[in-house]
């Protein structure tokens, strides 16, 4: 009888541990109200908007350009749709990392999602009109005050025509982004040579260009040689 009696109680104690085991509630992480001791789902499990950006989360745009956000939808679980709303802080008019932020909120809380602009230096940038203004001199190394920029052979390149007064000439000019440089090179000056090099940078509004050339002018009398700063200001 004893025998009996302990086989029911073990069964009984089985029984009610299988069953704690088997606890109910939402099992799927992404929930708003996931239970981590949950070991079966019972449908109970809750979400906020899902958001979907339309275009890419990463947008490169020039400094200058117009940007038009191609924006988000956002759906519930169920397929519904949220409404989403959009807050910016994009300026295109200076170079920069910029967000945009996308908010839809439903009965069981709020999503958001977020857009990176970058607002950088491109080559249509430097494709304008430009004067320039420089300590340079008017015989060592004459540059012209109103020079030409045009595209080169690739999406890095310039060329800078109307180079110096008088002579001309075309610069070739590499760019990275805001930066530029021109490599070392020779313009014929009718009685000698102008030998020069120079590097400089446009600013985050991209409307001013400074350049610091090097240049070996072997004309006699007029010629000379050393360092000087050109600015270029968009027109």
């Amino acid at each position: 009888m004893k025998k009996i009696i302990g086989l029911f109680l073990l069964g009984a104690l089985v029984v009610t541990t299988n069953s704690s085991c088997k606890k109910k509630g939402c099992t799927d992480n992404t929930a708003t109200n996931y239970n981590s001791s949950a070991k079966k789902d019972d449908g109970s499990c809750l979400y906020t908007p899902i958001i979907t950006l339309n275009g890419n989360a990463i947008v490169n745009v020039n400094v200058g350009a117009t940007y038009t956000d191609a924006g988000a939808t956002a759906m519930n679980k169920d397929g519904s749709t949220v409404t989403v709303t959009t807050t910016s802080t994009v300026n295109t008019a200076n170079k920069g990392t910029y967000t945009v932020t996308y908010t839809a909120t439903n009965a069981n809380g709020t999503t958001t999602a977020q857009r990176t602009v970058n607002v950088v230096i491109g080559q249509d940038n430097w494709l304008v009109t430009w004067s320039l203004s420089s300590d340079c001199g008017a015989t060592a190394f004459p540059l012209a005050t109103a020079p030409v920029i045009t595209a080169g052979s690739n999406a890095t390149s310039l060329n800078i025509d109307n180079m110096f007064n008088l002579i001309g000439g075309t610069a070739t000019a590499t760019i990275n982004g805001s930066s530029v440089n021109i490599p070392q090179q020779t313009v014929d000056a009718t009685i000698g040579q102008i030998t020069y090099s120079g590097t400089g940078t446009m600013n985050d509004q991209g409307n001013i260009i400074v350049i610091t050339y090097t240049y070996d002018n072997n004309a006699p009398l007029i010629g000379g040689s050393g360092t000087c700063t050109a600015t270029y200001v968009k027109q």
